[in-house]
């Protein structure tokens, strides 16, 4: 029996299919679905850390949590106010990008794909919904901690599912689902962050629920025109699952060692959603803004999906006369953005008034520099796991790529916590000196093991023979 024919719901697959923008339908449908479930997270992003600083964490108000005394005591050293809030941002968007390794071994080896990604926008409605009920924070979080664990990576994986191995447009089939992410930031802050912060907390948290339970319906709709997998309860005539190679063992060792790597290079783009957004609340000029400082995610979000954009459209330009970088020399170029955009950061700090709002020029400065640099390091990172991961594991190898994640929001929350106590400037060195680290380590990547990454598990396996 064949795979299509144990999953009679599921047509097979038209690797030939450009029915979307080039690329097959499915990437329509599954980049719509991420749409809406990265505005869900965005949105709850957005305002967490304003809503614990401002609302939330009060004394009377936080005494009412359920929980939340206990983690304050024994969890977060009895700290509170700005620094706690720094504490349980970093605790909370680092977990969310550690229970995706679990979401793909439940994917890999027990439910499959699709009922895992279900399960996962499931308990993410819940978890918004809940973030309505102020003694229930700390269940919204463990909610939606473990939905996008279920979710994250497997959507990734059936993106990648959509190619062959020599497909040519997967590279830029990310760069398209990156831009479906990108559209959701812009309008998250716009839409939940403005119910939040002028309407009510709740309103906006709730919006969040409200759209990831549209995501799942999109998902289900499209679902026939996603790539079919290989049943976790096969019969006995169903073909055996192949074995992992040598190739394959060695594949995933190079993703491993790459993962610390992505995660120093990342400090200074995932505090954009803790410190930073603090800084700018108490210190820029937020007139232009409408003084709504979650509207700086708003702004991040467009430069950035500009520069998605024009990056994309500029190595297709280059291509065209000229050979186009591998992915970890894209990488290498996008950590020297990276540091510019710290490094205006720094300048905004070196130059703020004495008693005065910082101007959004240097702040604007940074989100340019900072969004090349994401454009050649997140959706590029995320087309080399999916295409050199070992399908028998793939769910699992992505879960371990949103590893570097992890590290980095735990980063965050440690990092994020002196902001308070350092001097801004030296705040900021910090970061610009992660990603002059994260640059000199893709470097050194590139020269020791880079050549053995360009090719796939077949490849390599062909090679070793």
């Amino acid at each position: 029996m064949s795979i299509a024919e144990a999953t009679p719901d599921l047509e097979q697959v038209d690797h030939n299919d450009r029915a979307f923008l080039g690329h097959p339908k499915g990437l329509g449908y599954l980049g719509f679905t991420e749409g809406c479930e990265r505005f869900s997270y965005y949105s709850m992003q957005t305002l967490l850390t304003l809503y614990m600083v401002n609302y939330l964490l009060v004394p009377g108000r936080m005494d009412k949590v359920i929980g939340l005394n206990w983690l304050q005591s024994h969890v977060y050293g009895g700290i509170s106010g700005q620094p706690l809030a720094s504490a349980i941002f970093g605790t909370y968007t680092a977990l969310v990008y550690f229970t995706p390794i679990f979401g793909g071994i439940l994917a890999d080896s027990l439910l499959g794909r699709t009922r895992t990604l279900i399960l996962g926008g499931v308990l993410m409605a819940i978890g918004h919904f809940l973030m309505a009920v102020e003694s229930a924070f700390v269940f919204a979080l463990l909610a939606l901690l473990l939905g996008v664990g279920a979710f994250k990576g497997n959507i990734a994986t059936q993106v990648g599912d959509l190619y062959g191995p020599n497909d040519l447009r997967r590279a830029m089939a990310f760069q398209i689902f990156y831009i479906f992410i990108n559209v959701s930031v812009i309008a998250a802050p716009l839409i939940s962050g403005t119910l939040g912060q002028k309407v009510g907390w709740h309103y906006g948290f709730g919006c969040a629920g409200v759209v990831m339970v549209i995501g799942l319906f999109i998902y289900l709709k499209g679902r026939p025109w996603l790539a079919p997998e290989q049943p976790r309860n096969r019969s006995l005539d169903a073909p055996p699952r192949e074995r992992m190679t040598r190739a394959d063992f060695m594949c995933v060792v190079y993703l491993i060692i790459l993962i610390p790597v992505l995660a120093v290079s990342l400090l200074t783009n995932q505090e954009i959603f803790s410190a930073y957004l603090v800084w700018g609340d108490q210190k820029f000029d937020l007139t232009l803004l409408n003084h709504t400082s979650s509207w700086l995610i708003t702004v991040d979000a467009i430069v950035s999906f500009s520069m998605l954009v024009a990056v994309a459209a500029f190595w297709k330009w280059w291509s065209v006369s000229r050979t186009e970088p591998d992915e970890i020399s894209k990488m290498i170029i996008g950590s020297v953005f990276t540091i510019a955009g710290a490094m205006c950061l720094f300048m905004g700090a070196l130059t703020a008034p004495a008693h005065g709002k910082i101007s959004l020029i240097w702040p604007m400065a940074f989100e340019l520099m900072n969004s090349i640099g994401f454009a050649h390091i997140l959706p590029v990172s995320l087309a080399l796991f999916s295409k050199i991961a070992p399908k028998q594991i793939s769910a699992t190898v992505i879960g371990l790529y949103y590893l570097s994640f992890f590290a980095a929001n735990a980063l965050v929350g440690y990092v994020g916590g002196l902001y308070s106590s350092l001097p801004t400037t030296t705040f900021w060195l910090i970061h610009a000196a992660s990603a002059a680290v994260g640059l000199v380590a893709f470097i050194v990547f590139k020269v020791v093991l880079g050549h053995r990454m360009e090719s796939t598990p077949q490849h390599q396996a062909a090679a070793l023979s």
